[in-house]
């Protein structure tokens, strides 16, 4: 049993799926969760390009709060730069539950396959690996071609997961929310939180 919050470190990267960042961050946070956010520079303007949604000179949880809710205040989030590689998330001796990259841009995904922690996305994954804590990948490029494949296989092969942006059809989605919140109930699952955010299959 833990003897504190969970945490969880989301990093977001310059990748086109930035709403499945939010939608996960969003019930990350309804389940109580503490978030350490990490964005790039392109994954900001993604995030504020695809969804209007914006981070700049805000309070990050009030701004959730503005988006979605007080559900979401159940929870906490601190966030940092990217270029912060002397953060407490770029060492070992602080304990989380492992990290989620969403989505995960094919730049991100060579740095962290070939252990280059040029950012500090890329420090915080490798020190995940490292620790054997829990690693999801969910990239979203398509189509693959045989270097993107590679480097997926490599972080597999270390320990990762691999969650493509591939949401599924079988809970009949009604709204492009519902496709977002498949897949960040799929990404909160490799977590072990069961946030029911779409039905399950059933024959």
């Amino acid at each position: 049993m833990l003897d504190r919050t969970k945490r969880i470190i989301i990093g977001i990267t310059g990748a086109s799926g930035a709403l499945y960042a939010l939608h996960t961050i969003k019930a990350l946070l309804s389940n109580g969760v503490e978030v350490h956010l990490v964005i790039s520079e392109y994954g900001a303007y993604v995030l504020e390009n695809e969804t209007d949604f914006s981070l700049k000179g805000k309070n990050v949880l009030d701004s959730f709060r503005e988006k979605f809710g007080d559900e979401v205040s159940g929870g906490n989030i601190v966030k940092y730069s990217n270029k912060d590689l002397a953060a407490e998330i770029s060492s070992g001796s602080f304990k989380t539950d492992g990290m989620a990259i969403v989505p995960c841009s094919m730049k991100t995904l060579a740095g962290v396959a070939q252990g280059f922690a040029g950012s500090l996305i890329e420090r915080a994954a490798d020190v995940t690996l490292k620790e054997g804590r829990k690693l999801v990948v969910v990239p979203r490029e398509t189509p693959l071609n045989k270097i993107h494949l590679k480097n997926m296989l490599a972080v597999a092969d270390a320990g990762a997961h691999i969650l493509p942006a591939m949401p599924a059809f079988y809970q009949k989605p009604a709204t492009i929310d519902d496709l977002a919140d498949f897949m960040a109930g799929r990404i909160l699952s490799l977590f072990d939180i069961e946030a029911e955010l779409f039905e399950p299959w059933r024959k």
